[in-house]
């Protein structure tokens, strides 16, 4: 490992650059030139939608029954079918210590609604609400996704623990359908005098935590932990990994390795070291083992040598994009993609990442991570048990005020 840390020094020094830019503000999208259907407002659609009606039910709980009936305001609402909405209704009530089952009577999900803290409704409905028309034709084929403010916190300037924008795509392509962030959109572009309905296969959730929340906590992400640690030796808090991973206004995208990935790869490499060195092979890999059994394998001092606050720095930054990209935002073609070590290296080929999709279910059923070099075996995202399974629960997509985390069973050498 010692022939990483040269070619990344000067990547590492280059970051700080990189993150003092991170605060950007947001991406302003021209409205389509389609001219809506005259007619009934927001409100009268959904009201007489029987379908929509434990969504329009926490509408009309917080008061925004009234926004969606003014026709001099347009409003985009993306809309979750009580079908849809049960599940993350029974998810909530289970938090909450609730038994709510999802094949329960829609009377008592309404019920429920009604005892919900009216913060929660609140934030909950605005995240899913655009204050302006976006239609169908407005999604764009990019990359990264264009980004829409919503009323839950329109001012981009005003940090907020409720990430206060959605991200639309039909990226990587329009056969795989639009995406509210990573949910599918069931249904484009049905019209109201003051605005335009999407309905979404489920609720898109607002993240409530940081990145670093996610990575401090997660029993299975304690390597990386104390990679992060290690890497941040050194390094003042407002400069530092942990302070970027725990900040409003970064979007970054984790590849996070988990701890098996991180024992079998320092395993390997220590042991090269040691043999190396002259060690047999048996007692090499006895060593190796042992050390790398722990975190701590980061701060151990017979290691300080090649496992550097720079070298470790540079193999975390080669996970992290500096976009925030869902599962359904990858080609199905290998396709590279910058990482933050391009901050300091720009030739750097970055990751090379790939996804695929089975037709007729929209989501990804499976996607690999590889340097671009070959050097490591491909890395596989551990994808959710469920697809929309959200944080703290989830493996892949997991939504975040500051990016987005998707689990990976290796880890990545940049060179």
């Amino acid at each position: 490992m010692k022939n990483i840390k040269s070619s990344l020094l000067a990547a590492v020094s280059a970051l700080v650059v990189l993150f003092s830019s991170c605060n950007k503000d947001l991406e302003q999208i021209p409205e389509g030139i389609i001219t809506p259907a005259s007619g009934p407002s927001l409100d009268q659609v959904m009201r007489s939608n029987p379908n929509d009606s434990l969504f329009y039910k926490m509408v009309s709980r917080v008061g925004l029954n009234t926004a969606y009936a003014d026709t001099t305001k347009a409003h985009t609402v993306f809309v979750t079918s009580n079908a849809g909405l049960k599940p993350v209704l029974s998810a909530i009530a289970a938090q909450a210590g609730v038994t709510l089952p999802v094949n329960a009577p829609d009377a008592f999900f309404s019920a429920f609604i009604s005892q919900m803290p009216l913060s929660v409704v609140g934030a909950l409905v605005s995240y899913n609400t655009v204050p302006q028309k976006v239609y169908s034709t407005n999604i764009l084929n990019s990359f990264p996704n264009f980004i829409y403010p919503t009323i839950l916190n329109p001012s981009p300037s005003t940090q907020t623990l409720l990430g206060p924008v959605v991200r639309l795509a039909v990226y990587p392509s329009t056969t795989n359908g639009a995406w509210l962030n990573n949910v599918p959109l069931t249904g484009v572009d049905q019209m109201a005098s003051n605005g335009v309905i999407h309905h979404t296969a489920t609720m898109a959730l607002p993240g409530q935590r940081y990145l670093w929340d996610r990575i401090n906590a997660d029993a299975n992400l304690t390597y990386l932990k104390a990679a992060i640690q290690r890497a941040d030796s050194g390094v003042v808090a407002s400069q530092s990994l942990q302070g970027y991973l725990s900040s409003f206004g970064p979007d970054f995208t984790v590849f996070a390795p988990v701890d098996t990935a991180f024992k079998s790869i320092l395993t390997g490499l220590i042991a090269q070291g040691l043999i190396a060195q002259g060690l047999p092979v048996q007692i090499a890999l006895a060593t190796a083992t042992q050390l790398a059994s722990t975190p701590n394998v980061f701060t151990n001092p017979l290691l300080a040598g090649t496992l550097t606050p720079q070298t470790v720095k540079g193999i975390v930054v080669y996970h992290v994009l500096g976009a925030r990209a869902y599962t359904n935002n990858f080609t199905t073609t290998e396709t590279a993609y910058k990482t933050l070590l391009n901050s300091g290296i720009p030739a750097h080929p970055g990751l090379k990442i790939k996804a695929n999709f089975v037709s007729p279910n929209p989501f990804v059923s499976s996607m690999t991570v590889k340097d671009v070099y070959n050097n490591s075996p491909a890395a596989n995202v551990i994808l959710n048990a469920s697809p929309l399974t959200p944080d703290p629960i989830g493996s892949s997509d997991q939504n975040f005020v500051n990016g987005v985390l998707h689990k990976i069973d290796r880890v990545l050498l940049p060179q």
